[in-house]
């Protein structure tokens, strides 16, 4: 203490002020941080409480939130789910990201999404039932349905309305897209604007239209040839391939469900998907002919085996992709003769699903989220790249002003605001911003 009044002491007085200032406001700032710890953890069904490092908030957390298994029922159990909270500002909107998935990536110090960014908004990044360290302890599939999800993230939502009051904007990625637009539909009143990203909404378990947009319009006429000859090249070199196949599927542990020879034929069957979905250059495609360890390379690059594995982590996924979400089918006429299978109708069942979630498709929820997009008179905004095979099952064109749908030219599954062309990349946000102020 004796130190630090002689260093204050001849300090210039100005040097001092700035001194007790500084330490004054920090001060503040912990004693603010401490307030806002407290009435988080002070939230009914909040524990485990922790602060994490952020380059981008005045403070973040993570928590378990105990949410029922089924929440029509709650005597049937309870389970607790994972939930990020990142502080820009109390008195700023709140993005809900609604996770399709885990949420693992979301405690990186450097996590921000774009929304949040564009708007300087706070953030509470909710991880999907059923997925890391939101599963249940006993693992009973038929809780996991999209209105239980959509319900999780209401209950959320409320606890956290008395501590963030400003408006809130529902978003996410991919199936994180679906998230957001089922959360929407079924409580439009917890959200002020949604900005579901790449969603699809699937008609059916094998939905049918993925298969004709990347045969007729995804690309143009020739890439899409290159790329089906590059798939009956492969088929055709099976012989030099297998081994390759066989080897790596052997080194990495990989398990399936099928043989390896028809895990083959399904990552040559899922290479335009993949290839077209995350946007990659044409121009690396391998020429005809090319070598063998060059030929493998690339299709490992574009479309590995290891998707096809059993008892992945997206397992969850799948599940609700057989029962509500809906997903892909695949063309296998053009490699007739060429393959060991005798089609691929039904394979989520084949090489996907567990046996004790078989259910028939319930197109219920697909018909509810039409019908809401159609009617809906909430602000909504949809980005989609043109490519992108989960582009053919986008949203239709709704009769409402308020719900504006952008694509961005040759996009993929990578699309979003910041890629959008500068013209529609303004537009978005000065829409994003006049709905804030509406």
């Amino acid at each position: 203490m004796k130190k630090l009044l002689a260093i204050l002491i001849n300090l210039p007085l100005a040097a001092a002020l700035l001194f007790f200032t500084t330490a004054s406001a920090l001060q503040a700032q912990e004693k603010q941080d401490d307030v806002l710890l407290d009435r988080i953890s002070s939230i009914s069904g909040v524990t485990g409480v922790e602060r994490l490092k952020s380059t981008h908030f005045k403070d973040k957390y993570v928590l378990m939130f105990e949410q029922p298994l089924d929440h029509k029922r709650p005597e049937k159990g309870t389970f607790r789910q994972r939930v990020f909270v990142m502080n820009a500002g109390l008195d700023r909107p709140t993005v809900i990201v609604t996770e399709g998935y885990g949420a693992a990536y979301a405690s990186r110090p450097q996590y921000r999404d774009e929304i949040s960014r564009f708007l300087d908004a706070n953030i509470i990044f909710v991880e999907h039932r059923y997925f890391l360290e939101s599963v249940p302890d006993t693992l009973d599939w038929k809780y996991l349905t999209a209105e239980n999800s959509a319900y999780d993230l209401h209950r959320v939502t409320t606890a956290f309305k008395e501590i963030f009051k400003g408006k809130r904007i529902a978003t996410g990625i991919s199936k994180g897209g679906q998230t957001a637009l089922i959360y929407t539909a079924f409580f439009p009143e917890d959200v002020d604007i949604a900005v579901p990203y790449v969603a699809p909404l699937c008609k059916s378990r094998e939905d049918g239209r993925h298969e004709p947009f990347l045969s007729d319009f995804a690309g143009t006429p020739r890439e899409r040839e290159k790329l089906t000859n590059l798939q009956r090249e492969i088929l055709e070199r099976r012989e030099e391939l297998q081994p390759k196949f066989d080897s790596l599927c052997s080194v990495k542990g990989y398990r399936f469900r099928l043989p390896n020879e028809e895990i083959y034929d399904y990552s040559v069957l899922e290479l335009p998907f993949a290839f077209w979905q995350w946007g990659s250059p044409i121009s690396e495609v391998p020429a005809p002919g090319a070598h063998p360890d060059s030929l493998f390379a690339y299709w490992m690059k574009i479309s590995s085996p290891d998707y096809f594995r059993d008892s992945s982590s997206t397992q969850a996924f799948f599940v609700q992709a057989a029962k509500e979400l809906g997903y892909y089918g695949y063309d296998t006429r053009p490699f007739k003769g060429l393959l060991r299978i005798k089609n691929a109708k039904g394979y989520l069942e084949k090489i996907f699903l567990p046996e004790e979630s078989a259910t028939r498709f319930d197109k219920g929820l697909y018909r509810k989220l039409k019908k809401f997009v159609a009617k809906t008179d909430e602000k909504m905004m949809f980005i989609y790249g043109e490519f992108d095979p989960w582009s053919a099952v986008k949203v239709s064109e709704p009769k409402s002003d308020g719900v504006v749908i952008l694509v961005q030219p040759g996009g993929s599954h990578r699309a979003r605001i910041s890629t959008l062309p500068e013209e529609m990349r303004k537009k978005a946000v000065e829409t994003l911003n006049l709905w804030l102020a509406d």
